[in-house]
C-alpha cells in the first residue's frame, strides 16, 4: 500500500482544519482498499457479520449522501444501496458489485458534499432535518461527525485489511 495522504496543517483555521481532517479520513479508507481484488474488498470479516471493505465504501457513500445533500441541503436524494426493506443493503454485497462502481459513486458522493458545504458558513444551519429525531445541524456539527464517522469506520478498515492480506499500518 502506497501512502500519499496529508494530514491537515498544523496552523490552519478552523474551517480549512475541520475540512482536512475530514479528507484525510477519506483517503485514509481509500488507502485501506488500495490494491485489493474486488472478491477480497467483498470479503466479510467474521460470519455472522456481512462487514466489509467494499462495504464500507458504500455505507460512506449512503452517509456523505444523507448529511450533506438530504439534511444540509435538503436535497430529495434516495437511498443509493439499502431500502426500507433491506436497511442493510449496502453491505449485502454480490459476486456482480464491484470496486469500480462503489468507488465512483462513493467520491460523487464526495464531490457533491464538498460543492454542498461550500455554500455554508460553519455556523449555518441545514435546510433540511433529521428524518427520526426533526433537528437542525450547523455545518460544524455535521463536518465534525463525519470525521467521527470515518475515523470509527477506518478502526474497523483497519482490521479488514489485516485479516486479507496482513497489511497494517495508519
Amino acid at each position: 500500500m502506497s501512502n500519499d495522504r496529508r494530514g491537515p496543517a498544523t496552523d490552519a483555521d478552523e474551517r480549512t482544519m475541520l475540512e482536512g481532517w475530514l479528507d484525510y479520513h477519506r483517503q485514509t479508507l481509500a488507502h485501506k482498499c488500495e490494491g485489493l481484488t474486488d472478491a477480497q474488498l467483498r470479503t466479510a470479516s467474521v460470519p455472522p457479520s456481512m462487514l466489509s471493505l467494499m462495504g464500507l465504501v458504500r455505507h460512506m457513500a449512503e452517509v456523505e449522501r444523507s448529511w450533506f445533500r438530504r439534511i444540509l441541503v435538503a436535497e430529495d436524494a434516495g437511498p443509493i444501496y439499502y431500502t426500507d426493506a433491506d436497511p442493510d443493503g449496502e453491505f449485502r454485497l454480490t459476486e456482480a458489485d464491484t470496486w469500480a462502481e462503489a468507488y465512483a459513486t462513493w467520491q460523487a458522493e464526495i464531490d457533491s458534499a464538498r460543492k454542498n458545504a461550500a455554500g455554508y458558513a460553519l455556523d449555518d444551519v441545514s435546510a433540511g432535518r433529521h428524518r427520526q429525531t426533526d433537528d437542525v445541524f450547523t455545518l460544524r456539527w455535521i463536518v465534525t461527525h463525519m470525521i467521527e464517522e470515518y475515523a470509527r469506520h477506518n478502526g474497523h478498515a483497519d482490521l479488514l485489511r489485516e485479516r486479507l492480506d496482513g497489511a497494517t499500518g495508519e
